[in-house]
């Protein structure tokens, strides 16, 4: 239930946890990889239609308390002239990627004007669950967005952008602003086009160092998230040595990744309700396992405030019997 969801996000007590998962829709699905093989991935996000069935998967074989569009943090590129596709065995590759720090000075289109087909498949979300489920959206973080619009693809390190950090720190700045801007502009319309909750994934400022990030993109994330008129979700990895930062973001719920201890995290945030964390790859064992992991995240999380989730996406091997064994495990907990 919406509900149930957003009195976790306030850090209310709950009967039980909520739950969803990241890239809960997805390639491990074979309803979903029956529709890809009709779509290439860009049609399927940008037809809503066929992105409000793909979004409604896993609500039909598992009922989560979070139901998320199906999109793609890239999309946010888009109004800043960016243009991207999905290469098999690669990932998202920009196709006109930055090409100097002339190239940070970035004109944009209005999110409504290049990205309606998002704000209708939320509509169609919105009345399809009619509360049933929180209706999740979200958008990419100005840091993970400039590092594929620099360099192009995905890397281990995102070297070039980080260059461009330390050459010109300046046309960095510039380009982190610029994302920040769409990316608060489109939370906002995904908002008031009927999601519930937003979350922000910027996934890789953890390569950032302590410094750059309060410097360069902290005051972003208060500036993006401060601007939501909905509860808000930050998630960022290997950031567990640095929580304090992510609650300076000022979201309403920190999302923790695999690499951070529950009980810790839960200590060290206070009453800051809390999502995650179970290792992804938990989910490639035994259902045994799966719902012993499962209750020893929600132990250690306590009764307050704690969204059940990985500490990532679902990985694309995932048996969907143990999806459906964290699921169940979580409406099975009662407090």
């Amino acid at each position: 239930m919406s509900d149930l969801f957003l009195r976790a996000a306030r850090g209310e007590r709950t009967d039980r946890p909520p739950v969803w998962l990241m890239r809960q829709a997805g390639r491990y699905l074979p309803e979903y990889r029956e529709i890809r093989a009709e779509y290439s991935f860009y049609e399927a996000i940008t037809t809503p239609d066929i992105a409000e069935r793909i979004t409604l998967q896993p609500w039909e074989r598992f009922e989560p308390d979070g139901v998320v569009m199906y999109s793609d943090i890239l999309t946010a590129i888009e109004p800043l002239g960016f243009e991207y596709h999905i290469e098999s065995g690669v990932g998202p590759v920009v196709e006109n990627p930055v090409e100097g720090p002339e190239d940070t000075h970035r004109e944009r289109t209005p999110v409504a004007e290049e990205l309606p087909y998002v704000g209708e498949l939320l509509e169609r979300l919105s009345e399809r669950l009619d509360g049933r489920a929180a209706v999740l959206g979200f958008a990419g973080g100005p840091f993970t967005l400039a590092a594929y619009a620099v360099q192009g693809e995905p890397a281990r390190s995102f070297m070039a952008l980080r260059r461009l950090r330390a050459a010109h720190p300046e046309a960095f700045r510039r380009l982190l602003e610029a994302f920040a801007d769409v990316v608060a502009e489109f939370l906002a319309y995904q908002v008031d086009h009927g999601a519930d909750v937003v979350k922000l994934f910027d996934t890789y400022a953890g390569l950032l160092g302590p410094a750059d990030y309060r410097e360069f993109l902290l005051p972003l994330h208060r500036e993006i998230l401060g601007s939501v008129d909905a509860p808000t979700v930050m998630f960022a990895r290997n950031m567990g040595g640095r929580l304090e930062s992510l609650a300076e973001t000022g979201a309403d719920v920190v999302a923790l990744d695999w690499t951070v201890e529950m009980d810790a995290a839960r200590r060290q945030l206070g009453d800051r309700p809390v999502q995650g964390n179970l290792d992804p790859a938990a989910l490639l064992g035994d259902e045994a396992t799966v719902r012993e992991r499962t209750r020893e995240i929600v132990e250690a999380a306590g009764p307050e405030g704690h969204v059940l989730n990985l500490g990532h996406g679902v990985d694309r091997r995932t048996p969907v019997e143990n999806v459906a064994a964290f699921v169940e495990t979580a409406k099975s907990i009662e407090r």
